[in-house]
């Protein structure tokens, strides 16, 4: 990354930075969605029970895994410190810590897996399936969050087009092996939703394997030496990492973990209704990839210009990104009003399956704003390494509000079903809202006496 002197040349480095950025997350975001719609078209139970075992999964792997994100503004402001043997010691920390929390998440996943399963009103079928796959994604898990580590070592270096190659390398490579594995081709065992755990397993261990060779092999990368020779382990980076991390994962856990809440109260619904939901929440999450990639981007520049002690070049960034992700979520709407029956086609071919899911779109269009601002906002104060209030105010947005209202909607209306949806809405305006305003007091009142020396 360079430095960049006006609005037009910050504007050029956060495309340069973001495409490659949404281009990895849409391909990351592909794994999963390819494993949604091929299990759809076994059957509408391994649709119902790889989302169900998906929904499960999602909010605990991005919430460890954002744990891990504090690397990218740790090595992003050691990088503008020109602090580079610093940021090599803090990558294999993070890797070292990496491995110890998949191991943890394997181990409590075992022992809670099956009574959370068994809470869940859901047909035998639907909950076996949910619960193999997920069995065979843990076997994915060391290298899925070692992965992470590295991912964001080498975005915080501003070379987002490499693991955005790493990336989409890996979607051909799990359509292939759910292909193999779900329908049973070429001599492989038929095995439905569960397939598409084994298939996504295997391409996290190559995507590794890859990302592991492009850092010892490859410049700029070569020069940090990350691993050419491995420290013991230090407690004292790991509190560093954790300090920031853990804030940072907690409240992703606590955005997306309300959503796996909801599927476990929407379970006393049947099996159509389920899946239709299941199909709306993964197509609004394929489109939450452009404002998290906005986020992420955030985090890598206002990090590094936070780093370099350049305030307002960090403040400016952070207000450029949030002004591009509402314009292109505004965009985003429009298109998914006019072709929402399109999309519910992609992953159905149940009549009735279809028509609630086109239903359920339509409270997507809602989702679209609030995350537009929401989690750029997030990004921007991560790269300021502001993480605390953060999970505060999302645990307030979503777990005091959201789901509450929610639920009383759902159950205590004629909404049904979709008063879950504008409980979730709401939920996200009002942290959107809440964040925005620490934004702003951040700027304002704590970073407002350095701007000068700029």
């Amino acid at each position: 990354m360079e430095r960049t002197n006006s609005r037009k040349e910050k504007l050029k480095q956060l495309f340069v930075i973001l495409l490659p950025i949404l281009v990895t997350q849409l391909a990351m975001y592909g794994i999963n969605f390819f494993d949604i719609m091929m299990s759809g078209h076994f059957s509408h139970y391994d649709l119902a029970g790889v989302a169900i075992g998906s929904s499960l999964w999602v909010p605990v792997f991005t919430g460890l895994s954002g744990i891990l994100l504090a690397v990218t503004p740790i090595v992003a402001q050691l990088v503008g410190a020109k602090e580079s043997k610093e940021a090599s010691y803090s990558v294999v920390q993070g890797v070292y810590l990496s491995v110890v929390t998949a191991i943890f998440v394997i181990a409590v996943g075992s022992l809670i897996l099956n009574p959370i399963l068994n809470t869940m009103q859901l047909e035998t079928e639907v909950r076996e399936i949910a619960r193999n796959y997920i069995i065979a994604l843990s076997f994915g898990m060391i290298p899925l969050f070692v992965y992470n580590v590295l991912r964001s070592f080498i975005d915080a270096l501003g070379k987002t087009r490499v693991t955005m190659m790493i990336t989409l390398m890996a979607v051909p490579i799990n359509v292939l092996f759910n292909y193999l594995f779900i329908f049973g081709k070429f001599g492989f065992p038929e095995l439905g939703g569960v397939g598409a755990g084994i298939a996504s397993a295997i391409t996290y261990w190559l995507i590794t394997l890859i990302a592991v060779f492009v850092i010892i092999k490859l410049e700029p990368f070569t020069q940090f030496g990350v691993f050419k020779s491995l420290p013991g382990l230090s407690l004292y980076k790991w509190k560093e990492i954790l300090m920031i991390g853990v804030p940072i994962g907690f409240a992703i856990f606590f955005e997306t973990s309300i959503f796996s809440a909801v599927t476990l109260l929407m379970s006393t619904f049947d099996t159509a209704t389920i899946a239709a939901h299941q199909i709306a929440i993964n197509f609004a999450s394929f489109l939450y990839m452009i404002p998290l990639s906005i986020s992420m981007a955030l985090t890598i520049v206002v990090g590094f210009e936070v780093g370099a002690k350049r305030y307002r070049d960090a403040k400016e960034y952070s207000w450029i990104g949030i002004g591009l992700a509402v314009i292109l979520s505004i965009v985003c709407g429009f298109i998914l009003l006019q072709f929402r029956k399109d999309v519910a086609a992609i992953y159905t071919k149940d009549p009735e399956v279809l028509n609630l899911t086109i239903d359920f779109l339509i409270f997507a269009l809602f989702f679209q704003l609030s995350d537009a601002i929401q989690a750029p906002v997030q990004g921007a104060l991560r790269g300021y390494k502001d993480v605390n209030i953060t999970l505060i105010m999302a645990l307030f947005s979503y777990w005091v509000i959201g789901l509450p209202l929610g639920y009383i909607l759902a159950n205590y209306t004629d909404w049904s079903a979709f008063g879950y949806w504008v409980g979730l809405i709401s939920g996200l305006a009002v942290g959107a809202v809440c964040l925005v305003s620490r934004l702003i007091f951040l700027q304002k009142n704590k970073l407002s006496p350095s701007l000068s020396e700029e």
